[in-house]
């Protein structure tokens, strides 16, 4: 298994695509964090609701939940970049036709698609390793300069970085399992694309407009059913009403992660490579 995880890694650090979404990951995260600081300038100084901005936004007040926003900065873009090398994992075997010897070498498909899951999982915690020391290192210093201290002591904010580190690994799983399911390389990464990026704003408006139908907020809390917005949901400092417990996102999140694993494994035991 670990010479099978070895040649998975192998693979990846001989292309071109992993420092491509590197590169495309650490931007997002220098963005985002300019926009978390400036969001919890307002949310310190009590300024968010002048401006217009969402109930959520101001809501979690205290230093350590901004700390923990700040200090997981980039990671929307983020687990859309370790999704798309979890199925780039997948389907390069089928674009380059190497499918056919990857599984003439190891009969057992079961152990292939494991030792990607697990590389796939090593990739995401490099990504969350990079990106978490940038947001630590610039959020320590941006909140120590405001006289807030760097707020690492805090288990709101260790918890956030603990569980930052579990959506980047679920997601490259997530990745490996779409992978499977749709092996055509470009219809997999545009799909997988759109339903993230679009997908999101649109389960986040159908679920406003049913809110508003129903004349009740309690709905909003099952947006956490969608992937993406687990995941904000599980690394959030914010104690709303409009969300769920942090668990839940952490709880859907997981069971994504078995499904995928296991549709995984089952789709490429019974489909012919050739």
């Amino acid at each position: 298994m670990m010479n099978l995880v070895r040649a998975e890694l192998v693979k990846i650090r001989t292309t071109s695509t992993w420092w491509l979404l590197a590169i495309g990951a650490f931007l997002a995260v220098v963005i985002a964090f300019a926009f978390n600081a400036w969001l919890a300038h307002l949310a310190l100084s009590g300024d968010a609701g002048e401006l217009g901005l969402p109930p959520e936004a101001g809501a979690q007040a205290d230093v350590a939940g901004q700390a923990a926003n700040i200090y997981t900065s980039g990671q929307f873009f983020g687990l859309l970049f370790v999704m798309l090398i979890g199925i780039l994992m997948v389907t390069n075997e089928f674009f380059h036709q190497t499918a056919t010897t990857t599984f003439l070498s190891t009969p057992r498909r079961t152990s292939v698609i494991l030792s990607k899951l697990v590389a796939a999982s090593l990739v995401g915690f490099a990504y969350w390793l990079v990106t978490t020391v940038v947001d630590l290192v610039a959020g320590a210093v941006y909140l120590s300069l405001n006289d807030y201290g760097t707020q690492l002591g805090e288990w709101t904010v260790q918890r956030a970085l603990l569980l930052n580190l579990l959506a980047y690994a679920i997601w490259t799983v997530l990745g490996v399992g779409l992978g499977t399911l749709i092996t055509n390389q470009l219809g997999a990464v545009i799909t997988a694309s759109v339903v993230y990026l679009v997908g999101t704003q649109v389960v986040g408006l159908l679920f406003l407009l049913l809110s508003n139908l129903l004349k009740t907020q309690s709905i909003l809390e099952w947006q956490v059913l969608w992937p993406a917005i687990a995941s904000q949901v599980m690394i959030s400092g914010v104690d709303s009403p409009l969300l769920p417990a942090w668990w839940t996102g952490a709880l859907v999140l997981i069971g994504y992660a078995i499904a995928s694993g296991l549709a995984g494994i089952l789709i490429t035991r019974r489909r012919d490579i050739s």
